[in-house]
This record gives structure tokens, C-alpha cells and sequence, in this order.
């Protein structure tokens, strides 16, 4: 397992502590955490499964561009990847940079681009019995599959 897709719970404090820079006057963290309800159903439990070499390589590609694009000091992802249940967190967007508008604008690409890109996928279950594989990263063309449906 790597350092940013992760089985064990993410710790916001510890990310928090590996990417102090003096130079960095702001910090935004994004923390995705399991909810109760989707689509109007209750959801009970997820998990997540990733291509997990791609992934790796996917999230650290992405903290390189996103530092470059946004010029931020540092941009840092984890996912977690497993079985999960409601208020666990799931993935984590740490972005410090020298002032608050490169910070958040970085963060919003960064979470935005990884649901988009890296190669994690999420297979919730709904109180009603039923579960569904929520479309995120395709590696394939797009699927007329009625059990995928978008996030």
C-alpha cells in the first residue's frame, strides 16, 4: 500500500503535519466523508476499490500539476480505499500555498480532477438491500449499464 491510497482511516493532523512550510500563509484541506442518503436512498455502508499502482501514480501526478498550475508550496491527496461506513472519512485534499485564493482554488482542482481522473471506484449499499457502483474515473468508454450511475 502506498503513502496516498490508504486502507487505514486518513488522519487529517498527521497530513496537516507533513506539509508545514514556513513559506505558506494559507491552508485548505478538503476531507470527503461517507454520508447517509444519496439519490434519495439511505446509504448504509460503501466501499471503495482502486487500481492501486495507477492510483498511486495518478494522485501523485496530480499533486505536481496542481502545485505547478495554482503555484501553491504544496498539495498533498489520500484516498482510502476498503470498506467504510457513514461519517468515515474517504479521501483528503491538504493545499498550502502563500496566500488563500491559490489555496482554495487548488484544493476545488484538485478534488474535482481526482473524482474525474484516478482510477478509485465506490460501490455503495442502500438500506433497502440494493447497492450501486457510483461512476467516477472511466477507463473505458462510458457504459449504458443502468446499475452505474454519476456522483
Amino acid at each position: 500500500m502506498g503513502e496516498r491510497i490508504r486502507t487505514e482511516p486518513l488522519q487529517i493532523d498527521e497530513l496537516v503535519q507533513q506539509t508545514r512550510a514556513p513559506e505558506a500563509g494559507a491552508l485548505a484541506i478538503f476531507a470527503g466523508t461517507v454520508r447517509c442518503e444519496n439519490d434519495a436512498k439511505e446509504v448504509v455502508g460503501l466501499e471503495y476499490t482502486a487500481y492501486e499502482p495507477l492510483a498511486e501514480r495518478e494522485l501523485e501526478r496530480l499533486e505536481r500539476d496542481t502545485e505547478q498550475r495554482f503555484g501553491v508550496t504544496v498539495c498533498r491527496l489520500q484516498h482510502r480505499i476498503g470498506p467504510l461506513q457513514i461519517g468515515d472519512t474517504s479521501v483528503l485534499v491538504v493545499v498550502r500555498a502563500p496566500h488563500r485564493a491559490e489555496a482554495f482554488a487548488a484544493a476545488r482542482h484538485a478534488i474535482d480532477t481526482l473524482k474525474q481522473t484516478v482510477p478509485v471506484w465506490k460501490h455503495e449499499r442502500y438500506a433497502d438491500g440494493t447497492a450501486i457502483y457510483i461512476k467516477g474515473c472511466a477507463l473505458h468508454a462510458e457504459s449504458s449499464d443502468p446499475s452505474v450511475i454519476d456522483s
